[in-house]
């Protein structure tokens, strides 16, 4: 993750579908565009449904990281809304 400058960071492991992509948009929302967001999520429908979801949104996934331990951290840069 060391490719790009992460400005906020938030952790999802702990919630679960739908809330996840809510967590995850209200911590896209503090960011000014141009910022980057480090989310860290669960395997299964989070990772399925909240990267596709951020792109619903408009804003750019730049990587997707499996951390062979049930999760996976995401990078995302903030849009303009």
């Amino acid at each position: 993750m060391a490719d790009f400058n992460i400005d906020e960071t938030v952790d999802i492991t702990d919630v679960v579908c739908p809330v996840t992509f809510v967590k995850a948009k209200v911590a896209l929302e503090e960011l000014e565009v141009g910022q980057i967001l480090a989310i860290r999520l669960n395997d299964g429908e989070p990772v399925q449904n909240v990267p596709r979801s951020i792109k619903e949104e408009g804003h750019q996934v730049l990587k997707l990281t499996d951390n062979q331990d049930g999760t996976y951290n995401l990078l995302v840069r903030k849009t303009e809304e």
